[in-house]
C-alpha cells in the first residue's frame, strides 16, 4: 500500500479538487480522501458530479455552483469557510476554475485571507500537450469566444507568440472557423483530440493547411493543439560576419525596415535579430 500521507487533520479552507476528464480511473487517492472529508462540495453540475461521488461512495453534500449562481453562492460559502469548514470545489471534468466556474470564489477567498489548496489531477489542456510532440511552452486559450470577430482578434494576438496554442472547441464549431485557423496558423502542425481517456478517444495529427480535408466526428469534446511556429524556429538566430558587413553597407542607402526584410529573406535569419543589429549599428553611426 502506498504511503498517501493522509490523516484526519485536514486544514480548513477551500480545496480545488481535480476530477477525471473522462475515465473515472484517473481520479487520485487524495481527491477521493478530501472529497470524503469535506463538509460541502461545490459542483458545476450536480447530475454529473453525483455519478462520480456514487462511484467512489462519497456521501458529502453537493451544492450547485455554476456560472448562473456563482455570485449568489459566494456570501454563504465564505461564511462557512470563516467557520473553519472544509469545502471542495469541482468542475464537471478536469481541474476546477480553469475555463470553469470558481474564479469569483477564489478571489473572494484571497481577499478574506482564507486558505486555498489545489489538489492536482487531470486536465485536458496538459493531457493534450503531453501527447502532441509540440513545444511544451504553450498558451492556453480555454474555450474560444462565441463571436467570430472576437476569435479573429484572439488568433491575431496569439499567432505572434512562438509557442504551442491550446483551445477547447466543439466538433460542430471547428468547421465554421477553419478559415480563421488557417489564416493565422496555416504553416503549422495541428493535433485534434476528441473524447480523451474515454472509450471512443481519437487523435488526429496533420497540417493546419489540410484542415478542410480532415473528417472530424461531430460528437464528443475536443481539445486542439497547434504547434509552435515551425518556420520561425528554423530561422537562424545569429548573423555571420560576412552578413554583418553587407548590412553595414546597406545602412548607408536603405531603411532599417527594408534591410531587415531583405537580409532575413536572403539568409533565413530571424527578422528580430536583423532589426536589432541594424538599430545598434545605426546608433553607432
Amino acid at each position: 500500500m502506498y504511503n498517501l500521507e493522509l490523516n484526519d487533520s485536514l486544514k480548513p479552507g477551500l480545496y480545488c479538487v481535480s476530477t477525471p476528464i473522462g475515465n473515472l480511473g484517473d481520479i487520485t487517492f487524495r481527491a477521493i480522501y478530501i472529497l470524503n472529508k469535506s463538509d460541502l462540495i461545490l459542483s458545476e453540475d450536480t447530475r454529473v458530479s453525483s455519478k462520480l461521488l456514487s462511484k467512489f461512495n462519497i456521501k458529502t453534500k453537493l451544492l450547485p455552483n455554476h456560472k448562473f449562481n456563482e455570485k449568489k453562492n459566494v456570501k454563504n460559502v465564505l461564511n462557512l469557510l470563516k467557520e473553519n469548514k472544509i469545502i471542495s470545489i469541482i468542475s464537471d471534468a478536469g481541474t476546477p476554475t480553469i475555463s470553469d466556474p470558481g474564479g469569483i470564489l477564489i478571489n473572494e477567498c484571497i481577499k478574506n485571507k482564507i486558505e486555498i489548496f489545489p489538489v492536482p489531477g487531470p486536465s485536458a489542456a496538459t493531457a493534450a500537450i503531453s501527447a502532441s510532440g509540440f513545444s511544451n511552452n504553450f498558451f492556453f486559450c480555454g474555450f474560444l469566444p462565441e463571436k467570430k470577430l472576437h476569435i479573429e482578434k484572439l488568433f491575431q494576438q496569439v499567432s505572434r507568440l512562438n509557442c504551442s496554442i491550446i483551445f477547447f472547441i466543439s466538433p460542430k464549431k471547428i468547421k465554421k472557423i477553419t478559415d480563421q485557423i488557417q489564416k493565422y496558423f496555416n504553416d503549422r502542425d495541428i493535433l485534434i483530440t476528441r473524447e480523451m481517456t474515454k472509450l471512443h478517444e481519437e487523435y488526429i495529427r496533420d497540417k493546419v493547411k489540410n484542415l478542410n480535408n480532415i473528417d472530424i466526428s461531430k460528437k464528443g469534446e475536443m481539445t486542439i493543439v497547434i504547434s509552435q511556429n515551425l518556420n520561425l524556429q528554423n530561422k537562424l538566430q545569429v548573423i555571420e560576419e560576412s552578413v554583418k558587413k553587407k548590412i553595414d553597407k546597406l545602412l548607408k542607402n536603405m531603411s532599417i525596415k527594408d534591410i531587415t526584410s531583405k537580409i532575413s529573406k536572403e539568409n533565413n535569419i530571424s527578422k528580430k535579430i536583423v532589426y536589432d543589429y541594424c538599430l545598434r549599428k545605426k546608433n553607432e553611426i
